[in-house]
């Protein structure tokens, strides 16, 4: 059964995991305070935005999150200003980055991005197919 969010005029349930790799995936996220800065920057712009962060989890290398958002949220400048702030905040309190990072870029230029749902793809076909057999 879905769960689902709702304002004036729809229901919905948008799910997101957005995978980030840090520029030439450096690893410079095996340190906690560095970890810790992060997400509470990202917890920060998350609120912002209308977004909620389910889940934050970073590796050596690269950062999973999960969240949620609304229809109207723009995810392209809700990356966008995730990335450039995060990477600002970092490089400026953790100087020491900057000689570890090439030319000064914290994050990849590209990410991942993927919808999640509640349900399997292949459950959705089947439901869909399965309409016409109600008549």
């Amino acid at each position: 059964m879905y769960k689902f969010d709702k304002n004036a005029h729809s229901v919905y349930t948008l799910n997101y995991h957005l995978v980030q790799c840090i520029k030439y995936r450096k690893k410079i996220l095996g340190n906690e305070k560095i970890v810790e800065e992060l997400k509470s920057r990202t917890q920060n712009i998350a609120t912002a935005y209308g977004v909620k962060i389910l889940s934050m989890e970073p590796d050596m290398d690269h950062v999973h999150i999960l969240f949620t958002a609304k229809p109207q949220t723009p995810l392209i400048k809700f990356i966008n200003n995730w990335k450039s702030s995060t990477a600002k905040a970092i490089k400026n309190r953790y100087p020491e980055l900057e000689k570890l990072l090439w030319n000064g870029k914290f994050w990849s230029d590209s990410y991942c991005l993927i919808t999640t749902g509640q349900t399997t793809l292949e459950q959705v076909r089947q439901y869909v197919e399965n309409q016409g057999d109600l008549k």
